[in-house]
């Protein structure tokens, strides 16, 4: 009887329909995982333009209400940016309304003063070359991004790809320590970076490129 063939993904592996497809079709489980992906970049924003800690969980709840009704219509391409672009342009519109909510309101001895702050809340997007902390999101982003999927693979395989990709050993270290051909460490390496491409198309900039 011929055996099955051994690709070193776990039976729960989905399909290669990426995650933003999943999420514009309403798939409950894409949804938080889009949220698990994202809602701490977001929440970062939110305190970096001066929102208290406890409203910011209040207006990521927004943006992520308003990205729900207008994931259908957004497609990612070179003349309206990345997903990341576009969702720091709902953050940055959910923050000022936000701040202009509370205009009217009497501010707290020490409070922030609203038109100072909205004034600190950029217009676009900035570049990534121009921010400091670009690289930290993106790598944090791909950090979530590589966790969300270890699941969906046999552990030998994803130890085959985690010390080569992340740890920086070679395939004839890993292939001595895991008891597996040199060839097979490159093959995991390559099935999980694919599996991440597929997933996360269209979703993290890098790994459209």
């Amino acid at each position: 009887m011929t055996q099955p063939l051994n690709t070193g993904l776990s039976p729960s592996e989905s399909t290669s329909t990426s995650l933003l497809e999943r999420v514009k079709l309403r798939d409950r489980e894409a949804w938080e995982r889009l949220a698990a992906l994202y809602g701490p970049l977001v929440y970062h924003w939110c305190r970096q333009w001066g929102i208290s800690s406890t409203d910011s969980q209040d207006v990521v709840q927004e943006v992520f209400r308003a990205v729900a009704s207008g994931i259908g219509r957004f497609q990612r391409d070179r003349s309206r940016g990345t997903f990341r672009g576009w969702l720091w342009t709902i953050a940055r519109n959910e923050a000022r309304d936000h701040f202009s909510s509370r205009a009217g309101r009497p501010q707290a001895i020490g409070g922030t003063d609203v038109q100072a702050t909205l004034l600190h809340i950029p217009d676009e997007y900035p570049e990534e070359e121009s921010r400091s902390d670009a690289p930290g999101e993106l790598a944090t982003l791909m950090r979530h991004a590589v966790v969300a999927i270890r699941g969906d693979f046999q552990e030998r395989t994803w130890q085959a790809f985690w010390r080569t990709t992340i740890e920086g050993q070679t395939a004839a270290e890993v292939a001595c320590s895991l008891g597996m051909p040199s060839r097979a460490v490159r093959q995991a390496k390559h099935r999980v970076l694919q599996r991440l491409r597929e997933e996360y198309r269209g979703l993290i900039d890098a790994l459209d490129r």
